[in-house]
């Protein structure tokens, strides 16, 4: 496996790692460090192989497509682990690095799996480094969107995380044998439900993850500003680029006392503060990257039976109304959003969550997808086969 970031932690990497071990699969991964982490990693079935990089490489891995320095770091690292032992297949997390994969598995004779966590050419039009114009010459979208149709023919199997991902890349002309849907849905066999909640009298409204403009964090603090009695306490955990600018209109608002960032917690930590809320919210905005991908919050959220309030991306909104666990507002509709919040107290909390729960517990879990996974596995690499 090759991961273009530290590791750990990926909750989704963690998790098809642990399926494929459990089943008898020997698994290297290869990532990079950043924090002088050690250079070579056992544990359990897990071979971890990281290497050191630089400042200035750690920038040009923007410019993947259209400078040579990110590559030839991958290229020498990989062929590194390569040379050392027989490997029956790559396995690349996410389209930056599949390009190489695609060499690799020519030299090495590999198959080569392609992991799309995201949307990754619509990623990058919302990213805030493309949009300078250095960004834009370096990291063009229109060059993504063809290494995209180039690279994923050439893999033996493309992994998606929802169904609009399939379909999408199905339109772009990749075959349909080749795609198969592995969701980032929660391990429930590791998941440890933390303590039940205390008495509170305010309502209390939860937001875990990533704090950048498309994540629509600035609509829900437009909208409870807009209430009628803004009585409900809002807890933000995360940290990102737009956190100073949220501050700033949170103070603009005087919001302070009702809407709190309470920064970066580890995943046990956060899943205690989440099990204290009586709602989850998901605000991201709609767009071309938004709309086909899915947020491993969502399944959280819903197997600690919160209800969830989301905006219209078409994966979280399929899975909210089709399970009966949330209520869908259009994502620029700050109106809307509002009369939801304003009107919070009157949403039966026990049975929205409940559906949630049953939910996941039913159908979106990681037993479910890791058997999906494993069955790919089987298919392309049967473990008879694999080299000793």
């Amino acid at each position: 496996m090759v991961l273009d970031r530290e590791f750990p932690p990926d909750l989704r990497v963690e998790n098809e790692i642990g399926t494929l071990a459990k089943a008898g699969y020997k698994i290297h991964l290869a990532c990079y460090t950043r924090k002088n982490r050690p250079a070579f990693e056992k544990s359990g079935h897990l071979y971890i192989h990281r290497k050191s990089i630089s400042p200035f490489i750690y920038k040009s891995g923007i410019a993947v497509l259209t400078l040579p320095f990110y590559k030839n770091f991958w290229m020498k690292f990989l062929r590194s682990i390569l040379n050392q032992q027989h490997f029956d297949a790559i396995h690349i997390h996410d389209l930056p690095l599949v390009g190489i994969g695609t060499f690799l598995k020519k030299e090495f004779s590999l198959y080569l799996i392609a992991d799309l966590h995201e949307n990754w050419p619509a990623f990058v039009k919302i990213s805030k480094h493309t949009r300078t114009l250095a960004g834009r010459l370096l990291s063009p979208v229109l060059l993504w969107r063809s290494h995209e149709k180039k690279v994923l023919p050439q893999a033996d199997a493309i992994i998606v995380v929802v169904d609009e991902a399939k379909d999408r890349l199905i339109r772009l002309g990749i075959p349909l044998q080749l795609i198969t849907v592995v969701s980032n849905t929660i391990n429930l066999t590791e998941f440890g439900l933390p303590a039940d909640k205390s008495e509170h009298k305010e309502i209390l409204l939860f937001y875990a993850g990533g704090i950048n403009r498309h994540r629509g964090l600035q609509n829900v603090i437009h909208a409870i500003h807009r209430m009628k009695d803004p009585g409900l306490r809002f807890w933000i955990l995360g940290e990102g680029s737009y956190q100073h600018k949220l501050n700033q209109l949170v103070a603009k608002l005087s919001l302070q006392k009702n809407i709190l960032f309470k920064g970066f917690h580890p995943f046990q930590k956060m899943m205690e503060m989440l099990q204290e809320a009586d709602f989850a919210i998901i605000p991201h905005l709609k767009n071309e990257h938004t709309d086909f991908t899915i947020p491993h919050k969502l399944f959280q959220y819903m197997y600690l039976k919160k209800p969830v309030i989301a905006s219209d991306c078409n994966p979280v909104k399929r899975i909210l109304e089709t399970t009966g666990s949330g209520i869908i507002y259009p994502s620029d509709n700050i109106g809307r959003l509002t009369k939801i919040l304003d009107q919070i107290e009157t949403i039966n909390r026990e049975a929205m969550g409940g559906n949630g729960n049953n939910a996941v517990i039913e159908k979106y879990n990681w037993n479910q997808d890791g058997t999906i996974l494993l069955n790919l596995y089987m298919k392309i690499i049967p473990l008879k086969t694999i080299n000793p």
